[in-house]
């Protein structure tokens, strides 16, 4: 017989931590045929002398709801080895919609997830109204990628409350009703649900997105759809303070395992070298619900992110920044920079920590103002200090003299090797974070499976090779209920990574592209050293190019 692709010669790592092996890998009929000495011919033959054959990498964090409507290839998600994409996290998306409140859900999304409205007013394509009939309209897409979907909780409980939803808690008919829905999601295939608890997840003008307001008892029946029907997962948005495990919080977790009886994963588990020990004091916490199935996720990336003060999510932990995320436009703006109450409020704030405390590490990248120029690579400590002025006025009197055109960078989060080793080698961190989709003009870490493996496996070699590989695949694939992917074996969906080990990385700096709907800016991260990607059977990338091919479906749990 004839194969329809045979992969010839490479070191196969299989995804569930078992030692490499050298082996040929044959594939018909979209899935993997055999492993071993494969005899037989190809109609394609792909020689990976030298190379290492994987499963496709699955990310289970990325906010690609609105993306997929313009980008059917997924970039840049589909440029790092990556095959499956879970989306709809953290509470916010853009299904269930009723045509009226379109604007509202968009509004949620530039908020909550830094995505300009103009690229979603042009790039949304509204064929849908219910979640599986979002489902089913990506599916018609014919993606490059394998998309799959948690059920956004803020979309659903506008859907049966409408505004209201923003307000207050939904009552024991409605939460009967989002409930319901909830289970038809799940009957159509959604992994689960999402929520948020973050004081930064503001959504439409400035108000709490519509899922924090959820009563406990509304958390509960949602949860007890996931028990009822014995699959699924939750995630949620959980620490406040990043990387800080709250009492309040702890009890939530627990609450949602109890009641669920499923995995609950949660964001976020950055370390901190502002508060040196939150991460072994967060994972000490939550040790009682990680035996229970919560999973918190990291990045392998040091967060750095670019802030366009058109659009500074950066801040929106803050308390005093809830007046401008109110009314974002620059008129706005301006009015409030120039408000002395408002920076005698931003500098109590920076009191507490928040993730930003300090001015050395948010750099200024570019400005439009050439009277400016001079302030360009240098640090808003080093202005303040040249003009006498403390961080806050340095910062606000430069974002005014810039007309809010200024673009800065912001480092933080993840910088410690030795405790990112730590965080690396435990078993129950969920690697996942990429955001693919979201904040497109501040940072763009959906490179993280490259990095992974470029920087933490061979540079660094802080894990082996194996467990990278498992960490990428298996590993999110099992959370999800997503069985049949994340490995390499006969039988099993032909998604397949081929990577250089000698090449393969990305940095954590991505560069700038003017490729979204109507234009606009967004940050993207090229990869390195993936040689080939397979997507149920199709090659999608070949040697740093996408193809043609169209083969990605949705993955229904």
């Amino acid at each position: 017989m004839s194969y329809d692709l045979v992969i010839r010669n490479g070191l196969v790592v299989d995804g569930t931590g078992k030692a490499r092996y050298q082996a040929d890998v044959a594939v018909a009929g979209g899935k993997v045929a055999e492993i071993g000495k494969v005899s037989e011919s190809g109609k394609r033959t792909i020689d990976a002398h030298g190379l290492v054959v994987t499963p496709g990498f699955v990310d289970p964090h990325t906010h690609y709801d609105a993306q997929i409507c313009w980008d059917g290839a997924v970039t840049p998600s589909s440029w790092h080895g990556v095959t499956s994409v879970v989306m709809g996290n953290c509470g916010v998306g853009i299904a269930p919609c009723k045509p009226a409140a379109r604007e509202i859900a968009m509004k949620d999304l530039v908020n909550v997830e830094g995505i300009p409205f103009d690229v979603l007013n042009q790039g949304i394509t509204w064929d849908w109204e219910t979640f599986p009939e979002f489902m089913d309209a990506a599916a018609n897409r014919q993606p490059s990628l394998n998309l799959a979907f948690l059920a956004p909780l803020t979309p659903f409980r506008h859907y049966v409350m409408g505004e209201a939803s923003m307000e207050r808690a939904a009552t024991a008919e409605e939460t009967a009703r989002i409930a319901g829905l909830i289970g038809e999601a799940m009957d159509k295939g959604a992994l689960g649900f999402s929520s948020t608890t973050l004081n930064q997840h503001m959504g439409f003008e400035g108000k709490p997105l519509a899922c924090r307001n959820a009563s406990r008892e509304e958390m509960k029946a949602y949860a007890n759809v996931l028990k009822a029907k014995g699959k699924g997962a939750i995630e949620i948005a959980l620490t406040r303070q990043v990387g800080v495990l709250e009492q309040d919080q702890c009890e939530l977790l627990d609450f949602l395992l109890e009641e669920s009886g499923r995995p609950v994963t949660f964001i976020a588990l950055f370390d901190r070298d502002d508060i040196p020990e939150a991460v072994r004091d967060t994972l000490r916490r939550a040790a009682p619900m990680i035996a229970k199935g919560a999973r918190p996720q990291t990045s392998p990336l040091p967060l750095t992110r670019e802030c366009n003060m058109d659009n500074p999510f950066a801040f929106a932990a803050f308390p005093s920044w809830k007046r401008v995320f109110a009314d974002t436009s620059k008129a706005a703006q301006r009015q409030v920079y120039a408000d002395p109450t408002f920076r005698a409020q931003f500098r109590h704030d920076l009191k507490s920590p928040t993730g930003f405390s300090d001015w050395r590490r948010m750099v200024v990248h570019n400005v439009a103002n050439p009277a400016l120029k001079q302030w360009e690579r240098q640090s808003i400590a080093e202005i303040g200090q040249a003009q006498n002025k403390d961080g806050v006025d340095a910062f606000l009197d430069l974002v005014l003299a810039d007309d809010l055109d200024l673009e800065l960078t912001i480092s933080s989060w993840n910088t410690r090797e030795d405790r990112m080793r730590e965080l690396l080698n435990n078993p129950a961190i969920l690697m996942a974070l990429g955001d693919g989709g979201a904040h497109v003009d501040m940072l763009c870490d959906a490179g993280y499976p490259t990095y992974l493996l470029g920087t933490w496996v061979r540079e660094k070699q802080a894990i082996t090779l194996e467990e990278g590989v498992r960490k990428l695949t298996s590993d999110p694939a099992d959370l999800f209920g997503l069985a049949d992917r994340g490995r390499l074996a006969v039988g099993a969906p032909a998604d397949i990574a081929i990577f250089d080990p000698d090449r393969i990385g990305s940095t954590n700096h991505g560069e700038r592209r003017h490729d979204l709907p109507g234009g606009a800016k967004r940050i993207v991260m090229p990869s390195k050293g993936v040689e080939y990607t397979v997507v149920n059977g199709a090659v999608t990338w070949e040697q740093g190019k996408l193809t043609e091919a169209k083969a990605g479906k949705v993955l229904r749990a």
